[in-house]
């Protein structure tokens, strides 16, 4: 049993590792090899000694988003996701993986307590406000709001609830907490979490947490106090990040190290293929499952969990499934420059997560990430140093910069040195810098995106196709969303007990 459990976990872990990576041009492959002269009860006790796996990567690392530089004096790096929540079955999924990868030594966790926890701020009429955290918050008005936010809360306990079954996020924060909220901090949450616009953007498929507290208690209010039921700990990690109260955690070698420990936990088990620069081209059916072509061949498979966008995978697939193929085509996504920035010495003039901005304020700049104070280890060791992202573009990057292979990197950063100096009264320039335009990377869940991923998996049901649709355009675009996406196309290939 230890055997079997052992190849499970390998197997699990090779379809974690394609969607962790969050990699717009990761695929995975499965096939099941023919059985020779084993015999029927040895496939019967051990069915995955039988399975093989390859996993197909178009670039030369594997990681996608998860992408961390780290310089030669110790400093580090985020140019994607820079923390992870460890909140929920999806956050309570990843920690039990990175416990399993024998990462727990390199967390670096931030608790509720902490200051980039507590402290957050809006950047609204020219001015930064730290939004309120706390009773005491709640109960007096904080600018840029015209009233206190209690009064908000207490009326919505009274609302009716939605008779559709999806709106907008605006749409259902203005009818549940009123206008201002929805143009301020909805806006402004839509454009730091989503890149994206909160008045296009599902409620039901955004912000699901949300849409089912109304759904399910008629009011958010009474829906986040009494909760969903309770999450079962498992492993050593999730359990001292319940007792510690984190709210959010990195790894000391930054995020990339977690592809980076799965990559190097495949190649040491022998028992899965990876590959690198292997882009695919196009997917057709055949006689015994699936042909993948490459650039240099052709790969059989019985069954394939695509990770790839959902555009990149309705231009291989067969030109005759044209539901399934419009369905994936009208999936958007958004591309967002992200500029790195260190500067010496401490030149915060305030300490926090950092500060968002509503699209009425700049539509061009999403927020700033103040990385030195919830993960100063990532700093570098000698000399004090400050480091911030700049994050701009999104659903506006086109209407703002133009076209993102046409824009430069010079603009970006003159862009956001200009708005670190506007916004946080720095005078100096950077020490170092680094732009990267990350083309494509969020998809953005209209409103009804939960009726169009329900008709791509009609379509593959009624078909029989054995193709599993997974990553961030369909059910989640955190990290700990594509993870749990890739869990569960494994528990439904092979049966709930993996």
């Amino acid at each position: 049993m230890d055997y079997l459990f052992n190849l499970q976990f390998v197997l699990q872990l090779a379809i974690q590792y394609a969607i962790s990576t969050c990699n717009l041009e990761i695929r995975l492959a499965i096939w099941k090899i023919k059985m020779q002269s084993i015999g029927a009860e040895l496939c019967r006790v051990c069915p995955l000694f039988f399975f093989k796996v390859i996993v197909l990567e178009s670039s030369s690392r594997f990681g996608g988003w998860l992408w961390s530089t780290r310089r030669s004096d110790g400093a580090v790096f985020e140019h994607g996701p820079r923390g992870i929540r460890p909140a929920g079955a999806v956050g309570h999924n990843t920690l039990n993986m990175v416990d399993d990868l024998g990462l727990a030594g390199e967390i670096l966790p931030i608790t509720h307590s902490h200051a980039a926890s507590k402290n957050r701020y809006l950047y609204v009429n020219g001015q930064l406000h730290r939004m309120p955290s706390g009773i005491s918050g709640l109960l007096r008005r904080v600018p840029p709001f015209s009233r206190p936010l209690l009064l908000s809360v207490a009326k919505e306990i009274l609302v009716k609830k939605g008779v559709g079954d999806d709106e907008s996020i605006h749409s259902f924060v203005s009818r549940r907490l009123g206008k201002e909220l929805a143009d301020i901090a909805a806006d402004s949450l839509c454009r730091g979490v989503f890149a994206g616009d909160c008045r296009k953007l599902s409620m039901r498929s955004c912000l699901p947490l949300f849409y089912n507290a109304e759904q399910h208690r008629g009011s958010l209010l009474l829906g986040l106090m009494l909760g969903s039921g309770t999450v079962q700990t498992s492993s050593r990690v999730r359990k001292r990040s319940v007792k510690e109260s984190w709210a959010q955690w990195s790894l000391s070698r930054g995020v990339e190290s977690l592809p980076e420990s799965i990559t190097n936990s495949l190649q040491q088990s022998g028992t899965v293929q990876l590959h690198r620069e292997a882009a695919v081209k196009q997917i057709s059916p055949s006689a015994s499952g699936w042909k993948i072509h490459l650039e240099d061949g052709v790969i059989s498979a019985d069954h394939i969990i695509s990770a790839l966008p959902a555009k990149a995978l309705s231009s291989a697939l067969p030109s005759t499934w044209i539901p399934l193929i419009q369905e994936l085509q009208d999936i958007s996504t958004v591309t967002v420059a992200v500029v790195n920035l260190e500067y010496d010495g401490s030149i915060l003039p305030v300490t926090g997560f950092g500060h968002l901005v509503p699209s009425s304020e700049d539509r061009g700049l999403l927020g700033v990430v103040y990385d030195s104070v919830f993960f100063p280890q990532h700093n570098r060791p000698t000399g004090q140093s400050t480091r911030l992202t700049v994050m701009m573009g999104g659903a506006w990057f086109q209407e703002v910069f133009g076209a993102p292979e046409a824009v430069t990197e010079e603009l970006l950063l003159a862009k956001a040195t200009e708005i670190v100096s506007r916004h946080l009264g720095v005078t100096i320039p950077p020490s170092w810098s680094r732009v990267a335009i990350q083309r494509d990377c969020i998809p953005q869940y209209y409103q009804g995106h939960f009726r169009r991923v329900e008709s791509m998996r009609s379509f593959i049901k009624k078909n029989s196709l054995s193709l599993s649709l997974v990553g961030s355009s369909y059910d989640g675009v955190s990290v700990n969303d594509v993870i749990f996406s890739g869990r569960t196309a494994v528990e439904e290939l092979l049966g709930s007990g993996v």
